[in-house]
């Protein structure tokens, strides 16, 4: 099987990448500047790919023919969305209806990821099948995507996610295990929301869940998430508790407390058994993520160490 991913140089990218390596899957990586995986196997290509250009879009996957294009790539960070609307609407929208075309003409299957943000938050967790009302800019671009996808004349699957972690070696953005780390040993004072409600994704569980739509090929809308519902406080007590780390470093607060651009959803959250009966998708617990990255961040640090 060969898989083109858009977006290969992000999180999900990396961890995706690295597992259907590890599967024997021929990996066509694509993505803005230079690779950030640096791998060195067999079933391994990268190449640039600008995926707001429609040219260049037809041209890679028409070249590579992949049995599947994995579209991880987006515009995410949701009050960016609500001030570069242009920009978020090209990334978001126009490029996904270039992908969609690109694989309709190479008849490709297609796996696009979007987002808990399609929802309102009125009535969380939501099931596939609930009806969608975005309430921010990043919200509506990702519905209009898949809409664009489900409209297609290709195979398609959405994979809907929320709030997803994790860590690689080269990271654009941090994320809330990080931050509550790293703030309480530098003795700083936090404040968390307790009023959102989240199901909180292992970058691992989000890609294993991409692997498992793709080799199966099942068609149609998944929720592919963490199984707890918790809100930020929670996350950041439970990250406090497995570091040994001082609470009292961290003060409750409610949304209204930070000024924020973009409208969020209070409580949105993923209900997963379809992903779990259909793809046998088995996520991690909030719990065991933290102890994943923990180890994975002192393979980091050791590795660091060694070229120093």
């Amino acid at each position: 099987m060969k898989i083109l991913i858009t977006g290969s140089n992000g999180l999900l990218g990396q961890k995706l990448v690295g597992l259907l390596l590890t599967k024997g899957v021929k990996v066509i990586a694509t993505g803005i500047g230079t690779d950030r995986t640096n791998n060195n196997s067999i079933n391994y290509t990268y190449t640039q790919l600008d995926i707001t250009n429609q040219e260049e879009v037809e041209q890679v996957i028409g070249h590579h023919e992949p049995d599947v294009v994995v579209n991880t790539a987006a515009m995410t960070n949701v009050d960016q969305c609500e001030t570069e609307k242009k920009r978020c609407r090209k990334l978001n929208v126009d490029a996904v209806r270039y992908i969609v075309e690109a694989c309709e003409t190479n008849d490709t299957f297609l796996i696009h990821l979007s987002t808990d943000f399609i929802f309102d938050g009125e009535n969380g967790p939501y099931k596939e099948g609930d009806i969608a009302n975005p309430i921010s800019f990043y919200g509506e671009s990702k519905l209009d995507a898949e809409e664009i996808v489900i409209k297609s004349k290709t195979k398609w699957a959405i994979l809907r996610t929320v709030l997803v972690y994790g860590v690689v070696p080269s990271m654009s953005r941090s994320n809330i295990i990080l931050w509550v780390k790293d703030s309480i040993e530098n003795k700083k004072n936090i404040k968390v929301v307790t009023d959102q409600w989240r199901t909180p994704t292992l970058a691992e569980d989000l890609a294993m869940g991409c692997y498992l739509t793709a080799i199966k090929k099942e068609t149609g809308i998944f929720n592919i998430s963490g199984k707890d519902m918790l809100t930020p406080y929670d996350m950041a007590i439970k990250t406090a508790n497995y570091f040994n780390l001082d609470q009292s470093f961290i003060a409750k607060a409610d949304s209204t407390t930070f000024s924020q651009t973009a409208k969020r959803p209070a409580k949105t959250g993923f209900t997963i058994d379809k992903a779990i009966s259909k793809l046998g998708y088995e996520p991690h617990s909030f719990d065991e993520g933290i102890a994943i990255l923990d180890g994975q961040m002192k393979e980091l640090q050791k590795i660091q160490s060694e070229r120093k």
